[in-house]
């Protein structure tokens, strides 16, 4: 059985120790990683298309498509042994062993988004980007994470991926294994960004033809 995360209510009173006495930093730092780190790939999704469905139709509808969303990845995700975190409004943050698991389950969120588009109106259409990042992140509770990964991660998937498009950060890429793209059936184009001054290289996972 695994040990059980630390909640809230103990990083709070960490956090609240290392305002208090600055001279310890180090060493509180190091009793926050022990008790909430773990490593893990980060896969964050962000639906497409907010401001202009809710700007047509009203955030019922809109809700409503987050709601099919949510039935639809949940699911996958569990089927690969990942875990959803959390949700917040159109994104969902889920944790994962493992890169390739990850990178998985987002190939098969956006396949399953695509069929399901077939049958739907236009307007009613379902479209993902996602960024996948791997590190050490702080995991609070059952649903709560931090860490640098994750930051990556969401930027990736809030920000720079397009429409249906999957990013990996340099160190989500760097653990995949040297066949993995043949054995899902994807290659990956390099991609470099400018963020607040700041390059960053990503890399794109695009589905073989």
């Amino acid at each position: 059985m695994g040990r059980t995360r630390g909640t809230r209510t103990e990083l709070e009173a960490l956090l609240a120790t290392r305002n208090e006495h600055p001279e310890s930093l180090q060493e509180i730092d190091d009793q926050i990683w022990s008790r909430f780190g773990e490593t893990h790939a980060v896969l964050v999704l962000d639906m497409c298309g907010f401001s202009r469905l809710t700007m047509r139709y009203g955030i019922t509808h809109f809700l409503g498509m987050i709601q099919r969303l949510h039935r639809l990845v949940r699911p996958l995700v569990m089927e690969a042994a990942g875990n959803v975190v959390k949700t917040d409004a159109d994104n969902v943050f889920a944790t994962f062993d493992d890169v390739p698991d990850a990178l998985a389950v987002a190939l098969r969120i956006q396949r399953q988004l695509a069929t399901a588009n077939t049958f739907l109106p236009d307007d009613w259409d379902l479209y993902a980007s996602i960024g996948i990042g791997h590190g050490r992140v702080l995991m609070v509770g059952e649903d709560d994470l931090y860490g640098h990964e994750m930051n990556i991660a969401s930027k990736l998937g809030e920000d720079l991926a397009e429409r249906s498009e999957i990013l990996l950060s340099q160190a989500a890429y760097d653990r995949l294994p040297s066949q993995a793209g043949e054995s899902l059936g994807v290659r990956f184009e390099e991609k470099s960004y400018s963020v607040s001054g700041v390059s960053m290289k990503a890399f794109s996972a695009v589905t073989a033809v």
